[in-house]
């Protein structure tokens, strides 16, 4: 019982604030169905990033770990994206190919803007 008390009297006004506004984003996405793919774990990690005294960000927590195992070798960014390329639906493409312009002007944009910026200097 002193655990508990230890826990929850730890709790900062801050740890509320984002344990609201993480089950604002829950709630968004199950409820209304915004974006739930991107809302959904972001709100869960919002509330288990500040409930007091869990470890979780510590070495050896939870997020440490996966931290080290998805971010800092860049993982999660690749399955993020053949993600998202898995989902994207192509029967606008099919029914209109004239689009298929719009997505090479992208890439052409894309890599203009890096040769630009290589040309000033950026790195």
């Amino acid at each position: 019982m002193q655990r508990l008390l230890v826990g929850l009297t730890s709790i900062t006004w801050q740890n509320l604030v984002m344990m609201v506004i993480g089950g604002i984003l829950i709630w968004l996405a199950l409820s209304k169905e915004y974006e739930p793919l991107l809302l959904l774990p972001i709100g869960l990690g919002c509330i288990l990033a500040n409930i007091p005294l869990t470890g979780m960000l510590d070495e050896g927590g939870l997020f440490k770990v996966l931290y080290d195992a998805g971010i800092e070798n860049e993982l999660f960014p690749l399955l993020i994206f053949i993600g998202i390329g898995a989902m994207t639906d192509f029967g606008p493409l099919l029914e209109n190919p004239i689009y298929m312009l719009f997505g090479a002007a992208a890439q052409f944009g894309i890599f203009g803007t890096m040769l630009i910026a290589t040309l000033f200097g950026f790195k």
